[in-house]
């Protein structure tokens, strides 16, 4: 599901060019022109500091003297920052001074190119810089998945919940999360051993990504225990989801194991519009919902807040 943050194969790499140098502007713009490039134009540090949050570049390049903010600070302060630190920063500057050069590259800048600039040269390393940023992301990307099921890792969930909860806060909205647990998996991989209940863990989540919408963000939360994002989603409409996933799994065959029927139970906990209080206290209550669910007789779905349905649980479609 597509909320990874690399830079999509039909779009052109951002580059964001922080000078107070029009003529610069004009002549990289020229000069690159035909290097697939889009550029974004700063003529300030102050500027290009608000241009680098909102449009998060590829890449970014920064003249060292400028009015107001100077180029160290502007790379001090890019660096410092959780949502621009990792985006590769090229130094473009008239100084030769070693002492200049040294406190960029400690400040985190990868390369520094000095004036007047030498366009073959530029092109090169502005190349070699987006190949590193490219690899960045897939690396970073790669260390966000689950290697046995393909979902989102813990790692992912735990930063992506907190995004999640303070977008909704701040825009009023609504969503759900989902904590889910396979039921009895102890026995079941003492009965039928760790390989089969390895394919009841990935069978699980290749089910919940068949039944997700693809706004919806579906994580290995640790074991065999999963947490499910669901944006614009109320608690009704939530426990219709689990209810399909957890139906779907129940009804299930396991060619290799025959004997097994794996269940599942869920908790699930709303958050509407700045009735939750911290991202702590949403996480708990999808957690105590899961627990009513065990405690209920598990294979069902619980609404934090709601009593167990204690009835005869049906497959659905």
């Amino acid at each position: 599901m597509p909320d990874a943050d690399s830079t999509p194969k039909d779009e052109s790499p951002i580059v964001l060019l922080i000078d107070d140098s029009p003529m610069i502007h004009r002549l990289l713009t020229f000069k690159l022109k035909n290097e697939g490039l889009e550029f974004l134009s700063a003529f300030s540090g102050e500027e290009g500091l608000e241009l680098a949050q909102e449009n998060q570049p590829s890449l970014i390049l920064v003249d060292l003297d400028m009015p107001g903010i100077k180029g160290h600070d502007v790379i001090r302060a890019l660096k410092s920052d959780p949502k621009t630190m990792q985006i590769p920063t090229l130094v473009i500057s008239g100084s030769t001074e070693s002492s200049d050069k040294v406190l960029a590259f400690e400040l985190g800048a990868i390369d520094f190119i000095t004036k007047p600039i030498d366009l073959p040269e530029l092109r090169a390393r502005i190349g070699s810089a987006l190949r590193l940023h490219r690899l960045m992301e897939m690396l970073e990307q790669r260390a966000q998945i689950d290697g046995l099921t393909g979902l989102k890792n813990r790692a992912y969930f735990d930063e992506r919940i907190r995004a999640s909860f303070n977008s909704l806060s701040r825009n009023k909205q609504t969503a759900s999360l989902v904590m889910c647990d396979l039921d009895h998996f102890k026995i079941l991989n003492d009965t039928y051993g760790h390989p089969a209940g390895d394919s009841v863990i990935v069978g699980f989540s290749a089910i919940a990504l068949r039944t997700l919408r693809s706004c919806d963000v579906a994580c290995r939360y640790g074991g065999e225990e999963f947490a499910l994002i669901l944006p614009d989603t109320d608690a009704h409409g939530a426990k219709i989801v689990c209810d399909r996933i957890r139906c779907r799994l129940e009804a299930n065959a396991w060619p290799a194991n025959p004997g097994i029927t794996a269940t599942a139970s869920f908790g699930i906990a709303n958050i509407p519009a700045n009735e939750t209080a911290s991202v702590e206290e949403w996480i708990e209550s999808a957690d105590k919902a899961l627990y009513q669910a065990k405690h209920a007789g598990r294979n069902r779905a619980v609404v934090f807040g709601d009593e167990p349905d204690q009835s005869a649980l049906r497959p659905a479609s």
